[in-house]
């Protein structure tokens, strides 16, 4: 650097010497940084997690969202020979799981079986079904064929009470969009969980009540063919653009799946009651509220409306935040939308818990503000090693 007259050198002189100053702290504050320690994320754990396969297409310019092009209840179903070999499931025609059990095992996925297995419910228009296993192919066919069976049997209450460890991405979310067009309400009851795959399936459901453990990890990309980092993140990308837009059609927060991303595979990220609310993956599906809202002020009336939407914040205040236990929760509630005015006189079928009505399984009134009966779920990473009641899925051949 050259200048003129002394005295003009300095005037620039501390200047200059402030500017290099900056420049240190910058380096230095990067330097801190870069050092700084990554949040702990518990033990590696053998899990079914979320394993993407579905082929991954050329980059395009500008991907367009995925949305359906048709509904999926006017879709023909596929009836060809199947079988359930992804795990176990129980029709039962009662909701009071803890009398009456399971249900009765379902063998078969063909029509004949499923119009024989649900034949006794419809008297009383209500089934649930009880699956435990991975989310595969064969299970979407079984909410499928469930579901257009019981809508020809005009069995119009349904619940899909889960345990699975989770599964396959894409198979998720295909049972999923049939579940959010086919008035589901969802069960992870106590002792059963929800993890990996499994949480897409909370996003679809009407109504969802969580007792059990609900947990989330990175996605798997079993068919990749990525033999660098940036090529296994290129198509890590396109699979959680199709998951985005799967939780954003479905009412569910987006940010589920920015979470998924930086949990690793074989560990497992519990969410906590808190979260499930917050991302929208337990209680009343906001954007089914939402339809359902307007539906309900032709047919029903404002002040059902109004009533109902006000047992819904009471039974968030006085039921959600003091049961553990999914019979205790419903029985809260029962107990608790007489003071609303519910079962409704004149839109009986449209009233919260209106499927124990169907069902007369009612249980026994519970005190709608005691004591809690345990721990809130807990938001810390963990060892997902025992919640693995299945093997880890296998690539398919071909």
């Amino acid at each position: 650097m050259t200048c003129g007259p002394a005295s003009t050198c300095r005037r620039w002189l501390p200047a200059l010497a402030l500017l290099l100053s900056l420049a240190a702290c910058q380096r230095d504050a990067a330097v801190d940084s870069a050092s700084a320690s990554a949040p702990d994320m518990g033990p590696a754990a053998e899990e079914n997690g979320a394993v993407s396969v579905a082929p991954i297409p050329p980059a395009a310019p500008a991907p367009k969202p995925a949305v359906e092009s048709s509904n999926p209840r006017e879709a023909s179903v596929d009836w060809s020979p199947a079988s359930l070999t992804s795990g176990e499931a129980w029709i039962s025609c009662d909701l009071d799981y803890d009398a009456h059990g399971d249900g009765d095992p379902l063998l078969a996925l063909d029509r004949e079986s499923l119009e024989s297995a649900l034949a006794g419910c419809v008297e009383r228009g209500v089934l649930r079904l009880r699956y435990r296993g991975r989310v595969a192919t064969d299970f979407a066919a079984l909410v499928e064929r469930t579901t257009r069976v019981a809508n020809d049997l005009g069995i119009r209450k349904r619940v899909l009470d889960l345990d699975s460890a989770g599964g396959m991405v894409e198979d998720a979310i295909r049972a999923g969009d049939f579940i959010a067009e086919s008035r589901w309400t969802i069960w992870v009851r106590e002792e059963s969980i929800c993890h990996s795959a499994c949480v897409f399936l909370l996003s679809a459901g009407d109504v969802r009540r969580i007792a059990g453990h609900v947990g989330i990890h990175r996605l798997i990309r079993m068919s990749s063919t990525a033999t660098t980092r940036a090529e296994l993140n290129a198509e890590l990308r396109v699979v959680h653009g199709r998951v985005r837009d799967y939780l954003e059609r479905n009412g569910s927060s987006v940010d589920v799946a920015d979470l998924m991303m930086a949990v690793p595979n074989r560990s497992l990220r519990m969410l906590s009651a808190d979260e499930l609310l917050r991302f929208g993956l337990d209680g009343v599906n906001p954007a089914q509220d939402d339809l359902d809202r307007l539906r309900l002020q032709r047919e029903c009336g404002q002040d059902f409306v109004s009533r109902r939407d006000a047992f819904a914040r009471a039974f968030d205040r006085k039921c959600r935040e003091h049961e553990s236990e999914l019979d205790q929760l419903n029985a809260c509630g029962l107990a608790l939308r007489r003071d609303f005015g519910f079962p409704d006189a004149e839109c009986p079928a449209e009233s919260p818990l209106s499927e124990f009505d169907l069902a007369q399984a009612e249980p026994e009134p519970a005190d709608p503000t005691p004591e809690a009966s345990g721990p809130p779920l807990g938001g810390a990473y963990v060892d997902g090693q025992g919640a693995a009641v299945m093997p880890t899925p296998q690539p398919p051949s071909g």
